[in-house]
């Protein structure tokens, strides 16, 4: 080989490599800035705007901590519309520096003010805002609601609904579920299961029947509490088997499917792949402390729908004391 074919090799040579050292350097920035301590060191607050009582808008505060709150939504939103009730509400606190996380569960039919339109049900704010601003700010509407109604700054949503948490189970190939007491599934989503039974113990599920569980609360006990325990177990089961070693190496892939079977979220990639680097050696039974409250059951006005419903209200000082001690930044 002459020496110009050997000058031509080895530009080339050295043009490969400072590509893959480029990549590599671009690899290791990205893969810095994704750990939860750099990539959180600021988070959105979804908030109403001062100059107009339907609008929402994200501002953004800077942590010395990473330490934030997350709003799960299950709605009864079916595929192909744009409108629907928020069916369930999860607030999470993730506090990233301890690796510790409260949950607590917001009962669908708790009493609650919506500006402009007066008192209603959680589960109608959605809907109603859905229905006369667009699917984004029915969203946010309702984020904003359980803002007002806890007191506390939510930093991400995420939506999702039956068929998105089929999908989600799917995703990690089913979960073992502990079911706390006998369901009896008395409006299923699939009509062959009408009046199954699904009895205490721990299960082997396929998202399909996860959904089916998670949906009832016509047959519990407790109600709308009941299927707050139900959802509590499945979510356990998720983050169990999302988290096992065997699918640590598929979370990226499954993260990057997340927009598949979620409805609305203020969470970018970037921020759910951090959130899994954070959570890898989550342990639930250990670090997940789940809260629950209560109100008493009365039929109350909603302005909304115009007359008398079923409505919960929620005791303020336990609300006061559950989010102030475990829910503040």
């Amino acid at each position: 080989m002459n020496n110009k074919k050997k000058r031509v090799w080895k530009v080339a040579g050295f043009s490969i490599l400072a590509v893959f050292i480029l990549a590599g350097a671009g690899f290791a920035y990205e893969y810095y800035q994704l750990q939860p301590k750099n990539h959180f060191k600021s988070v959105p607050v979804v908030k109403s705007a001062n100059n107009s009582k339907d609008a929402v808008v994200e501002t953004v505060k800077k942590l010395d901590n990473p330490v934030f709150n997350i709003l799960l939504i299950g709605s009864d939103e079916r595929k192909g519309q744009n409108i629907g009730h928020s069916d369930s509400m999860m607030l999470v606190h993730v506090d990233l520096t301890k690796n510790e996380f409260q949950a607590v569960s917001i009962p669908r039919d708790t009493r609650v003010h919506l500006d402009g339109y007066g008192y209603t049900k959680l589960t109608s704010v959605q809907y109603i805002m859905q229905a006369k601003k667009g699917q984004k700010q029915g969203v946010e509407a309702a984020v904003n609601a359980v803002s007002e109604l806890t007191g506390v700054p939510i930093n991400y949503y995420v939506e999702t609904n039956y068929w998105g948490f089929q999908s989600m189970v799917d995703a990690v190939g089913g979960i073992k579920m502990d079911v706390p007491f006998d369901v009896k599934l008395t409006h299923p989503w699939y009509p062959e299961n009408v009046n199954k039974i699904v009895s205490t113990g721990t299960h082997s599920l396929d998202g399909k029947m996860v959904t089916e569980i998670v949906h009832e609360r016509y047959s519990l006990q407790n109600g709308e509490y009941g299927r707050q325990q139900l959802q509590e177990e499945a979510l356990k089961g998720i983050a169990k088997k999302a988290l096992e070693p065997s699918n640590i190496t598929k979370l990226p892939s499954l993260i990057k499917s997340i927009p598949d079977y979620v409805l609305a979220t203020n969470m970018s990639t970037e921020d759910m792949l951090s959130l899994g680097m954070a959570v890898k050696d989550f342990d639930p039974t250990k670090q997940l402390t789940y809260h629950q409250l209560r109100g008493s059951g009365q039929k109350l006005y909603d302005d909304i729908l115009k007359a008398k419903n079923d409505q919960i209200v929620l005791d303020p000082k336990e609300v006061k004391k559950v989010f102030t001690e475990n829910f503040q930044s």
